[in-house]
């Protein structure tokens, strides 16, 4: 016979930050800025992405349907047109109008002051390589601060650092497209400089806002002898060694999407997809889909830190959305299995809202609750979209109804 078997419900605190999580340069249209027409992977061009600066109001709705929070940033160039500029008035109005357009719906907003992308003429003067040009990021920050503080509830001053400077300057994948691990290395002293000065100012002015830093995190896997120094190198610059130059946090934000085989280079999906299929291991468009590092993650910098965590991104890169509907649900589960184990998780946002243009990858990689169509630039939402809303409205999810055939 059969036995039907309800369906287990994971219930989150009634305080639990759940939201979605964009970028600026990603969603809107380049302006100035250094990955402006730079050609992806996939061949299309850096410029026009989902014109989000044209659909403010019906992504705001997205937004709001989605989740109470959202994390999100101010595209620098826009706003800041040269160096030590005071912000451009068109740009403050369109960004106040949308800040406040979501408050009204009551979505708290988390500002990220870095994510990636600087003007242009930041770039010139030699970008974060140059310890004086720390002061015009400063500048730029202090002002955001200034102007949009009173509507926003948390702060990340730099999303993911440690990619940052590895792509930048290591693999030579991002702006300035450098290999040079010591550029790379002042490149993180110098932001983390940057980060303990805005984490200062924002404390004086706002000092009920938390603010935190996005580090992405990585598990660094050898498969055999081969690859065991480049992983363990890899662990050491990524995991140890860059954060911490960004200590001085209320809260340690971190990312997570994969486990990275080493054998002995890093084994992708994008590239090697045969290997991952022949090691058995599951997958999305991107990486090796490994769920439970999230938890061995989360874990190492508890451990170390003993400060309050965000996941300030997590999902998956998944054109036929399957995976991200089973993602939704295995990566809630170890969110809640944490919380019950004693780990202070405060918060978990899920990248991304829609999907946008992927850095040097681009659109091709899907990683949205919403799809955009890349000519007409329509949203619709994926089925993973009302999973993820009712996670986050609710703040539950139920796995599916198991079912048990006793003989």
């Amino acid at each position: 016979m059969f036995i039907f078997a309800p369906p287990m419900q994971y219930l989150f605190p009634k305080d639990f930050i759940f939201g979605t999580s964009t970028a600026a340069a990603q969603i809107e249209t380049a302006f100035e800025h250094d990955w402006q027409g730079v050609r992806a992977k996939d061949g299309n061009l850096f410029e026009r992405t989902t014109d989000h600066e044209l659909r403010m109001k019906e992504d705001a709705q997205i937004i709001a349907s989605l989740a109470p929070n959202y994390r999100m940033g101010l595209m620098w160039s826009k706003l800041q047109r040269a160096p030590l500029a005071t912000l451009d008035e068109d740009a403050i109005k369109l960004y106040n109008d949308l800040l406040e357009d979501l408050t009204n719906r009551g979505v708290k907003i988390m500002m990220v002051l870095h994510h990636f992308t600087n003007p242009k003429w930041f770039a010139a003067q030699g970008g974060w390589e140059k310890e004086t040009n720390i002061g015009y990021w400063v500048d730029f920050a202090k002002k955001v601060v200034d102007q949009f503080g009173h509507l926003v509830s948390h702060w990340n001053t730099f999303n993911e650092p440690n990619v940052y400077a590895s792509f930048g300057w290591i693999t030579g994948d991002f702006p300035p497209f450098k290999r040079n691990p010591v550029l790379a290395a002042q490149a993180v002293k110098n932001m983390g400089k940057a980060h303990d000065e805005v984490y200062e100012y924002i404390k004086a002015k706002f000092p009920d806002q938390p603010v935190g830093i996005s580090l992405n995190t990585v598990v660094f896997h050898p498969e055999n002898m081969l690859g065991w120094f480049p992983a363990r190198l890899g662990d050491w610059w990524f995991m140890e060694w860059v954060p911490k130059h960004f200590e001085k946090v209320d809260f340690f934000g971190m990312s997570y999407y994969a486990r990275l085989p080493h054998d002995p280079l890093p084994v992708t999906s994008i590239e090697h997809r045969a290997k991952l299929d022949a090691m058995g291991r599951p997958y999305d468009d991107m990486w090796e889909y490994y769920p439970e590092g999230l938890r061995t993650c989360m874990e190492r910098y508890w451990k170390k830190y003993k400060k309050p965590i965000i996941i300030t991104e997590n999902g998956v890169a998944d054109e036929s959305d399957k995976l991200r509907q089973q993602a939704i649900i295995d990566y809630a589960k170890i969110i809640h299995q944490a919380l019950q184990d004693g780990i202070d998780v405060r918060g978990y946002y899920w990248w991304s809202t829609w999907d946008n243009f992927e850095w040097h990858l681009g659109p091709a990689m899907r990683f949205g609750l919403y799809e955009c169509d890349w000519e007409t630039k329509e949203r619709k939402p994926k089925p993973s979209a009302a999973i993820f809303a009712q996670l986050a409205h609710l703040k539950f999810v139920e796995t599916p109804t198991e079912i048990e055939r006793v003989a």
